[in-house]
């Protein structure tokens, strides 16, 4: 049920009453600048104490402003960690668990159409695929660059799903050209210390023992670049400006590779900084804060009244100095493992002294004695670990609302293969996130098996199709019956063309869950190309009931309805997925065939022309429009469109 816009746009005053705004009038409105650099352990930066790396920018942004050392995200996930960020509210409200299937609420104030509202002009560069604007963050924003093309099913290249920091900067900068002169809010995103490492020269070679290291030097050096901008404009000292990571990187710690599966401090303490215009600040924060803080910390420092329902706090009494660090306690939360793999989520609660981690078995670590979190705790310590547990029960309590915010939307298929090029899980196992079970299985006892079913995917993201399957067919040793991993190996079959091998796995993944969207797509593709087109009917049209927006799922059923002779039918299973992606060429190129088979070439006309518009360099609508053209009489303008397919082939 959405909520109203009323409910949520209402004075905070509590939050408001201890900060005297930094500006009383709209002209003398501070610019607001939000710089997110993904992947970003604090531990890992210059200012944060780390000696084996140049990070200048950062550094001095700190040495301007207020560095916190202890913040952390409440999601070591690329989106929901931004869906805090910039809605100030925890994933048990805002429902942004995860990237599966989930849209953030439109009805769900953003600091971007807070500040629109409030008459800034907004503007958003993202280095990734995973914050496309289809997931919501948009909302708000006058200018939201993302540009990512999900219209392909088959593997891409890596480069495709994000861009360099080099190549964000460069748009960030043109936009801030033709806009600086007003009153703006920018957020930049840069992607590049994600895992694959690959740092560009000289980085390559000066961090060539680290090159996680190295993205985050390159990173460093073109955020230099947002910054002498602001310099040269005279907009720097004036500015609110905050730079925060998302999360952080397990660096094998714990096991973990990369982030996302555990919620230790390797992923989720985050570099955190923010520098208030023309007023002084505390240097040095050392109590535990949330990246959920941010928003309402800048509503606060501008004297806008923050939405009811956010729930982090307004750091600026903080930064000002005008409060003492409180006993807080933080809340964390990973649901990767439930949602792809049915295993346990994690839940953690962290204080000044303490993190514990709700698990099958608990976790609870004295971070005074033990940062790196190696010794637990829990069994020596129950009294205190109990005592946490009854912190965490309150926050889940405090921040849940009876009907998560999120929209669902369905897993499609060509977003989930860009995921994974990124390398993410882009699957769902089936695990729903608001029922908790403590019989699932421990992550602790799953991270070899997660690390190998990780390297599977990658495996096959490179082609590397045999090794993919022999690592998932080893993972199946582990769990049998495991939904996510017999959908791989279908997927690794399917593209091996071991049709009836994939055929098997995706029958069995349907028959575990029966309701599995991507396996049931699969399974009507897998059908067709061992010639059982029923089945695949059967399955597509299964498909599209579960997911109207499956745009491949309707072109392969009007393509299978067409190898039955079922011309009407093909029809308009055909028209339907142009209408659901009025963009997609291939669709337009076969629906104009088919519709010229039909004997209705006016309508042909129109969608072959429509298919070469979106796709010039195709020859093949080109060929088929010149045949109709010329089963109308219309010879000259058919041999110009036959010369343009030659023209193509060449």
């Amino acid at each position: 049920m959405p909520f109203s816009r009323s409910i949520f746009i209402t004075l905070a005053a509590v939050a408001l009453s201890l900060v005297v705004p930094l500006s009383a009038t709209d002209k003398a409105a501070p610019n607001v600048i939000v710089i997110t650099i993904d992947t970003l352990r604090a531990d890992h930066v210059g200012c944060y104490g780390y000696k084996a790396i140049r990070t200048p920018t950062i550094d001095s942004l700190a040495a301007d402003g207020t560095r916190f050392d202890r913040a952390y995200t409440p999601v070591p996930v690329t989106l929901p960690s931004h869906s805090a960020m910039f809605t100030g509210t925890y994933p048990t409200l805002s429902g942004m668990h995860d990237f599966s299937g989930n849209v953030l609420n439109p009805q769900q104030p953003t600091l971007a159409s807070v500040l629109k509202e409030n008459g800034y002009a907004t503007g958003a560069v993202i280095g990734s695929a995973v914050l496309d604007s289809r997931f919501g963050l948009n909302q708000g924003f006058d200018f939201y660059y993302d540009h990512f093309d999900f219209n392909r099913l088959q593997e891409s290249n890596l480069e495709e799903m994000e861009r360099p920091a080099n190549a964000v900067v460069d748009v960030t900068l043109d936009w801030l050209g033709k806009n600086y002169q007003k009153k703006f809010f920018l957020w930049m995103h840069l992607y590049d210390p994600h895992h694959p490492y690959r740092p560009p020269p000289p980085y390559d070679k000066e961090y060539v023992s680290s090159l996680y290291d190295g993205e985050i030097a390159f990173a460093d050096a073109q955020v230099g670049r947002l910054i002498a901008f602001l310099k040269q404009k005279g907009l720097y000292a004036d500015s609110l400006i905050v730079l925060s990571g998302d999360h952080g990187e397990g660096l094998g710690e714990h096991g973990e590779k990369t982030h996302g599966f555990f919620i230790y401090n390797s992923t989720l303490h985050v570099p955190f900084v923010i520098h208030l215009p023309a007023a002084s600040s505390v240097k040095q924060v050392e109590a535990p804060v949330s990246v959920a803080d941010l928003m309402p910390t800048v509503l606060a420092a501008l004297g806008i009244a923050v939405p009811a329902k956010v729930q982090g706090q307004s750091l600026v009494p903080l930064i000002m100095g005008k409060a003492k660090p409180g006993d807080r306690t933080l809340y964390s939360e990973t649901f990767l493992p439930r949602i792809h793999f049915n295993w346990s989520e994690l839940r953690g609660a962290e204080t000044a002294n303490y993190h514990f981690i709700d698990a099958p078995r608990p976790e609870l670590y004295d971070l005074k004695k033990d940062p790196g979190e190696t010794q637990n705790l829990f069994p020596q310590k129950k009294a205190v670990g109990e005592e946490m547990r009854g912190k965490l029960n309150t926050l889940v309590r405090e921040y849940s609302a009876n009907q998560e915010l999120a929209q669902k939307t369905g897993l499609d298929p060509a977003l989930m293969e860009r995921l994974k090029s990124l390398g993410y899980a882009g699957f769902s196992g089936g695990g729903d996130p608001n029922a908790s079970n403590r019989d699932l299985p421990d992550p602790k006892d799953r991270i070899e098996l997660y690390e190998l079913i990780s390297e599977a995917i990658s495996d096959a993201q490179h082609g590397r199709l045999q090794e993919s399957a022999d690592k998932l067919t080893t993972a199946l040793k582990t769990e049998p019956n495991a939904v996510a991993t017999r959908y791989l190996l279908g997927l690794s079959y399917y593209r091996l063309l071991r049709f009836e091998d994939a055929r098997k796995e995706f029958t069995r993944v349907v028959e575990l869950s029966p309701d599995y969207t991507l396996a049931i797509f699969y399974l009507g593709l897998t059908n067709a190309r061992v010639g059982d087109f029923d089945g695949a009917i059967a399955s597509l049209k299964r498909a599209l009931e579960l997911d109207s927006t499956n745009f491949s799922a309707a072109f392969n059923l009007g393509v299978a309805y067409l190898q039955k002779k079922q011309i009407p039918e093909s029809i308009a299973a055909l028209r339907q997925s142009v209408t659901i992606y009025p963009d997609y060429a291939e669709g337009h190129r076969a629906l104009g065939d088919v519709l010229a088979y039909a004997g209705q070439p006016d309508e042909a006309i129109v969608h072959l022309r429509r298919a070469i518009a979106l796709d010039p360099g195709d020859p093949r609508p080109h060929v088929s429009l010149a045949r109709v053209l010329a089963a109308k009489g219309l010879n000259t303008e058919a041999e110009a469109e036959m010369q343009k397919s030659r023209e193509l082939h060449r």
